[in-house]
């Protein structure tokens, strides 16, 4: 019992409990600053005579707590002279220390620039945010540039990058603007290096000239400190991307850049590949470049329409895909992008109505003819949602080409999309080592061999809701296994599952893995260990597309139940990695059309199985011994449907 209700009180209306009177003190402090009374200290700013409160000022900043009351010289003294800012700005500043009220919208910009530097130098981290998230919000091709120079002059990192994000979406613009021709060389340099700046680097070229004689460099005796600025922003300019034409007709003439560097620069564009150019391309972070609203389309391969469209659900054997033959020389599948871009991720869908498997590599190029290998999964299978991430590079082509369908010899495609992704992930030879479990239907994972109520039970993540009779994969011992197949290769060390524990039984089992279904590799053997419920595994780091895990021995019965597996093991818990990204749920599959009914067995007999079809006939229940039966006896037993998955038809439940 509450103290209210111990003393019969009665509680208040919404809002009546608490006390806020955070205005009146506020207007309070601000009436001290505009009075004369109590003040101690008086601030010299331009000239300007600003009496002030010592313990106020220090204790809403440590730079005046060090400067008044740190045992410094300024400490003893009545008057302090503040010296290189603005006596305007400080007064905006003085009125939030006591009140914590700006009015930022109705002060001119440059008075707002100079706000932040006093935030900045005077250790107010509060205004500073806000000051910035302010100037990030009416950011325009005036103010852009002055606001970048501010930026990068307290090195405001997300301011920074906020005036880097709007300068790449309005380059064109902000070169030609009066306002580029105020940046400082730092300022300019970082702008320029970046390759997400994306215009041709003439018009770059144009416009750092344009900034060099407004700065009246040329007109003056050159110093050692303007030539190197001037070098450090020239090293920003791309010459090998300026063609020859222009090269010799504007750069050269211009006597900014010597002829000895514009011959370095034409003999890197001749002896390099095309893809080792420093292109510039547009960056877009998690957003699909290779779609057809953003004018990307498809140059090759047949039944182009469906490829960029973004659908991903509607799809069977006649439509909804691209496709080519598989076969020697084929030039696959060929996508242009809409404009040159920055990417390091690409998804693709490849048509997974049946259990089938593909093999495949992708290539990018800038100019159709050099093409470079990002992924090569040749001599892996691959199902369903491919997500393959590389280092990031411009691109404006990509390629890609089956080598396998495990079916017959056409590739086909549902989708492609091509991204940024800001996730980091770790590559070893092209494949991803993940951190979370891959294993998942989220990451088109999938059961391939073994018997389940339900197709990928094993997978779905539920470690909790298992029984006699559902929940669980099994097979028999002495004939197939439980095979799973993850969506693409990837270089794993571990895996974790968890065997069916209602009862003490215990199981032995192996495990291996393969990359094609059929070389196989034996990671952990546990045949002669009796093992009971989760069971951890650690190797070698390796390439995994297939786990098989094959029972065998069950104390109880002739049949191996596994309830859950993952990979790599996630020992705190299941979570799902960041690659599954934006993708789409796929449909959930369909249940059999003709499932066998449950069989209730009598009280008084034991267990009987349902029957099994004629080619499957080898698959018996061995007897089980005396004290198992007799329990079985007690109990009403409920026999699982039959489900197929893979070679097997036929679940057996652990009462068996």
């Amino acid at each position: 019992m509450s103290s209210q209700q111990q003393l019969g009180l009665v509680a208040p209306p919404l809002g009546l409990g608490e006390v806020d009177h955070v205005r009146s003190l506020s207007d309070n402090l601000n009436a001290l600053l505009l009075s004369d009374n109590y003040q101690d200290i008086t601030l010299i700013v331009e000239n300007h005579r600003i009496p002030a409160h010592k313990i106020i000022l220090a204790s809403r900043s440590e730079y005046f707590r060090a400067l008044l009351f740190g045992g410094l010289l300024e400490s003893q003294k009545s008057e302090i002279e503040l010296k290189g800012i603005s006596a305007a700005a400080f007064h905006v500043l003085l009125k939030y220390v006591y009140t914590g009220y700006v009015s930022l919208s109705s002060m001119k910009e440059e008075l707002v620039k100079d706000l932040l530097g006093l935030a900045h130098q005077y250790a107010f981290p509060e205004l500073e945010q806000s000051v910035s998230d302010y100037l990030k919000s009416i950011l325009s091709q005036t103010n852009m540039c002055l606001v970048y120079d501010v930026a990068n002059l307290y090195q405001l990192r997300a301011l920074m990058e906020a005036c880097r994000q709007y300068a790449d979406k309005h380059a064109t613009d902000i070169l030609q603007s009066e306002a580029f021709l105020q940046l400082s060389p730092g300022t300019l340099c970082d702008l320029l290096q970046r390759d997400s700046f994306c215009v041709t680097e003439i018009e770059i070229f144009r416009a750092v000239l344009r900034w060099w004689h407004h700065n009246s460099y040329d007109d003056c005796v050159v110093k050692e400190d303007t030539t190197n600025e001037l070098n450090s922003v020239l090293k920003s300019v791309r010459l090998p991307l300026i063609p020859l034409s222009e090269l010799l007709n504007e750069v050269r003439p211009s006597h900014l850049v010597s002829s000895d560097v514009i011959l370095d620069a034409l003999k890197f564009r001749t002896e390099s590949r095309d893809s080792d150019l420093p292109y510039r391309g547009q960056l877009m972070p998690e957003v699909n470049v290779a779609h057809s609203r953003l004018g990307a389309q498809v140059l090759q391969g047949e039944m182009r329409t469906a490829l960029l469209d973004g659908e991903t659900t509607n799809y069977d054997m006649e439509r909804g895909f691209t496709r080519h033959p598989i076969e020697d020389g084929n030039a696959g599948i060929v996508v242009r992008l809409g404009q040159p871009s920055i990417i390091n991720h690409i998804k693709v869908l490849l048509w997974d109505r049946d259990m089938r498997s593909y093999s495949y590599f992708i290539e990018v190029s800038m100019d159709q003819r050099d093409w470079v290998r990002v992924v090569d999964y040749s001599n892996y299978h691959c199902r369903s949602w491919q997500r393959v991430y590389f280092p990031q590079r411009v691109v404006r082509f990509i390629r890609i080409v089956g080598t396998h369908n495990t079916v017959n010899k056409v590739f086909h495609v549902v989708s492609l999309e091509a991204y940024y992704s800001p996730v980091v992930v770790r590559l070893e030879k092209e494949l991803i080592v993940p951190k979370h479990n891959v294993a998942t239907i989220q990451l088109s994972a999938c059961v391939v061999e073994g018997v389940s109520r339900s197709r990928n039970a094993l997978l779905n993540g539920d470690t909790k809701n298992y029984d006699w009779d559902s929940g669980y994969t099994c097979h028999q011992l002495g004939s197939g296994a439980i095979v799973v197949q993850l969506a693409q290769p990837y270089v794993v060390s571990s895996m974790r599952l968890l065997l069916w524990d209602c009862d003490d039984r215990r199981y032995s089992f192996y495990v291996e893995v393969s990359t094609n279904n059929r070389d196989w590799i034996t990671v952990c053997d546990r045949s002669r260990q009796p093992c009971q419920s989760w069971q951890s595994i650690s190797f070698v780091p390796q390439p995994v597309v297939y786990v098989r895990i094959v029972g065998t021995q069950n104390t109880a019965n002739d049949v191996f139940h596994c309830v859950h597996f993952e990979c790599p093991a996630q020992e705190d818990g299941n979570g799902f990695e960041e690659l599954v990204g934006s993708t789409p749920q796929l449909p959930v599959d369909a249940p059999l059309s003709n499932p066998s009914p449950l069989v209730v067995a009598d009280a008084a007999t034991p267990p009987v199985p349902p029957p099994l079809p004629d080619h499957f006939s080898n698959f018996n229940p061995r007897p089980l011994d005396r004290e198992r039966r007799n329990l079985e006896e007690e109990e009403e037993i409920n026999l699982p449907i039959r489900f197929t998955v893979g070679s097997l038809t036929s679940q057996r439940s652990p009462r068996q």
